[in-house]
């Protein structure tokens, strides 16, 4: 390994510590509570040191959110990635679930993107994309389901509800895409409800609630 080669990889992995001792203080602190200076003290490190890694607190940030992100997209590309082609409901309940489930192992992470915003940060446009997987593979199963001509995306009057390139960028008609929005956003609200203790009390089985939400919000885009 040439010397510049071994400097990356040390670089690579400090920044790894540096992003997995952060990950620790969202638990005890939130992300309002973080701090560069406590992620130094917790790795031994001076806090100079770490500046050279993340320029900011609000740098550090971005990289946990973006992490977040993609790891709940990726958790929900996998699961819906494994069932057969031709079983559209199927795809769909399969990510609908692993978001959830990823968001219940993980709610602290889960807490950083879809909970309170952090007083004075605000998220840059790299972390688009990755917010986006999620929706992304609920289209797609949407999508395919267009194409072979089981899912209906004829006119309800929703479509107007969008931004002009909203329904392009999802790649569905508007009608369709207005639906996915709601779908979209009622499948995040029924998770932050649930961790964020709304349905304590209301909710005996959460899983159940959960598979039968899933399982209306997939009626409602009409899937077959």
């Amino acid at each position: 390994m040439t010397a510049a080669g071994a400097r990356a990889r040390v670089r690579a992995e400090l920044t790894r510590e540096i992003v997995e001792a952060a990950r620790r203080h969202l638990a005890t602190e939130g992300a309002s509570g973080l701090s560069l200076r406590a992620v130094a003290r917790e790795l031994g490190m001076a806090s100079s040191a770490v500046y050279r890694y993340f320029a900011s607190r609000d740098e550090l940030l971005t990289a946990l959110i973006v992490d977040a992100y993609d790891a709940i997209g990726e958790a929900a590309e996998e699961a819906e990635a494994a069932v057969p082609r031709t079983d559209l409901r199927g795809r769909w309940r399969a990510a609908c679930a692993a978001a959830r489930e990823w968001a219940v192992a993980h709610p602290h992470e889960y807490a950083l993107i879809y909970g309170s915003p952090v007083p004075g940060y605000a998220a840059p446009e790299v972390t688009v994309g990755p917010a986006a997987r999620v929706g992304v593979v609920l289209c797609r199963v949407l999508a395919d389901g267009v194409a072979s001509g089981v899912v209906d995306s004829g006119p309800d009057g929703a479509g107007d509800v969008l931004a002009p390139h909203i329904a392009e960028d999802l790649g569905l008609p508007p009608e369709l895409a207005a639906r996915a929005v709601l779908a979209w956003s009622s499948l995040f609200g029924g998770i932050s409800f649930e961790l964020f203790g709304h349905t304590h009390g209301v909710v005996a089985d959460h899983v159940a609630h959960f598979e039968q939400s899933s399982e209306r919000l997939a009626t409602l885009v009409g899937l077959p």
